[in-house]
């Protein structure tokens, strides 16, 4: 059996205001978790996160929970038929940005693993995967954050 949350969590030498726009900008969006190009986004509760040509799962919908910026963005996602609206396979995924003199703390809680509705070794393998995944993606999100703007 699978535990039901994960957490992990970076330090970013950057401002959450900073952390934010990087987090909520398509462009990079498309390229965190897409094939390149630039995913869409309707930021508000209910609104749409398409990641285009995802290599493992196709396109990938999420809908957007929260928005509150510099502070704290949800989402419920799952992989499934490309573009297929998230259901009883998905988990909810929290950024948390937590500002402290000038530099923030980024924390990702994935949640729900428990009530999916997926065959166990399923269940095993995209908890495994996500768990390794989330360090490397909040390492994506600080070198994007923390690179000099022009």
């Amino acid at each position: 059996m699978v535990a039901n949350t994960m957490s992990h969590r970076c330090e970013i030498d950057a401002p959450a205001e900073r952390v934010w726009a990087t987090l909520t900008a398509p462009a990079f969006l498309g390229r965190w978790f897409g094939g390149g190009a630039p995913a869409e986004l309707d930021l508000r509760p209910g609104g749409r996160l398409l990641f285009g040509h995802h290599t493992t799962h196709g396109t990938l919908l999420a809908r957007i929970g929260t928005v509150q910026p510099a502070h704290r963005l949800t989402f419920h996602w799952a992989p499934g038929p490309a573009g297929a609206e998230p259901g009883a396979a998905a988990t909810l995924v929290e950024l948390t940005l937590t500002e402290r003199a000038g530099r923030t703390r980024l924390e990702v809680t994935e949640s729900g693993f428990a009530g999916l509705d997926v065959p166990a070794e399923e269940l095993a393998a995209r908890y495994s995967a996500n768990d390794a995944g989330w360090p490397r993606k909040l390492a994506e999100v600080r070198d994007e954050a923390e690179a000099p703007r022009a």
